[in-house]
């Protein structure tokens, strides 16, 4: 009996001291200041979570800023001067139309100009018998009355050939509108053109500033708003983030696709955003939570747990296992397991994990 009491009571002894020993190499650890150097240091705030819907779009042109250019006569197309995707400017000559109707506004410009000449003759001549007193006032207002309305006819010709840019001969110019890039073209050399046609000869587009377009699910629509901030991404500059806010919503649901759409405007400096690009449009919120928040950086991932390391002072730094709720962009809200005001260690914590840890 007396031996079973002295076995246990050694082995009590052993087990305390190894337990002494372990709480010495815990406590014993102390950052040196070449680590100190190495790491950066975080304290903890509480902020409101927030969270990001992704969505896939086009890059459409400002409907505000294009402008459809289509034939006003008949005749034949005898001449292209800009092609798809060129760059004009606002009174460029586009193409060249040769029209018989060219011909009827000629006619009826001299028609109209001969008689302004005939209705200014007319007065004078009737001013003069009234000064003689061989005719009445009266006949002189008729001759005035006669002036005028050959000057409305010639003044309205003369608006005809300055909005149909007409010049000599049978030929008529088509003329952009404004300065822009032509984003469709439906017109050939020889083509017969109709003054009815549907489709316009050219659309141009102004894209110095430009919309990106997105549809929206059925079950993600109340998670948007105008106003909210969004980040663009596309294929073509993958390493461009394009950042702009929701302009507005189309509040109305395709019935095939049941999605809608919002629109965002972007600056487009170069014009490197063109239309029909496919883009990715990144919708941040906010929710209606508030939450410890650290830099991502800071959350070490191991024996599928969440750690972070949390300094008090170079010689006391503790191994925390915390509960994520959710990592977003470099930003991680903490779910449990940190305060506010706690300072984590955010850069090379790994390299003091692994000195406590091993």
């Amino acid at each position: 009996m007396k031996n079973i009491f002295v076995i246990v009571s050694l082995s009590i002894f052993i087990i305390s001291c190894k337990h002494q020993q372990e709480s010495e190499s815990i406590t014993s650890f102390s950052m040196s200041n070449t680590m100190m150097s190495k790491c950066e240091f975080y304290g903890t705030k509480n902020e409101q979570v927030k969270n990001e819907k992704r969505f896939f779009g086009k890059i459409e042109a400002d409907n505000n800023r294009t402008a459809q250019v289509s034939s006003v006569m008949s005749g034949v197309v005898k001449s292209i001067q800009v092609a798809l995707g060129d760059y004009v400017e606002q009174g460029q000559v586009m193409a060249v139309i040769q029209s018989s109707e060219v011909a009827t506004f000629q006619q009826e410009k001299l028609d109209a100009t001969n008689d302004v000449a005939i209705a200014e003759k007319n007065l004078q001549v009737a001013k003069d018998l009234f000064a003689g007193k061989l005719n009445s006032e009266k006949d002189v207002a008729v001759a005035e009355k006669e002036l005028e309305k050959a000057r409305a006819g010639l003044e309205r010709i003369n608006e005809i050939y300055k909005i149909y840019s007409l010049k000599g001969g049978s030929t008529f110019q088509v003329i952009a509108p404004i300065s822009g890039f032509v984003i469709t073209k439906n017109i050939n050399i020889n083509e017969l053109l109709r003054s009815d046609e549907e489709n316009p000869l050219f659309t141009i587009a102004d894209i110095n500033e430009i919309w990106a377009v997105a549809n929206v699910n059925e079950s993600d629509i109340s998670k948007i708003k105008e106003g909210y901030v969004v980040s663009i991404n596309t294929i073509a500059y993958p390493d461009t983030v394009f950042e702009g806010k929701i302009e507005k919503i189309y509040n109305l649901v395709d019935k095939n696709t049941k999605s809608m759409k919002f629109r965002v405007r972007l600056k487009n400096p170069n014009y490197i955003l063109k239309p029909d690009m496919n883009c990715t449009v990144s919708v941040s919120y906010s929710e209606d939570k508030i939450l410890p928040t650290i830099p991502s950086s800071s959350v070490i991932f191991d024996k599928n747990n969440y750690w972070v390391m949390v300094f008090k002072d170079q010689h006391n730094v503790e191994t925390r296992k915390i509960e994520v709720y959710r990592q977003l962009n470099n930003i991680t809200y903490i779910q449990s397991g940190l305060n506010e005001g706690e300072k984590v260690v955010s850069k090379n914590g790994i390299l003091i994990y692994d000195a406590l840890n091993d």
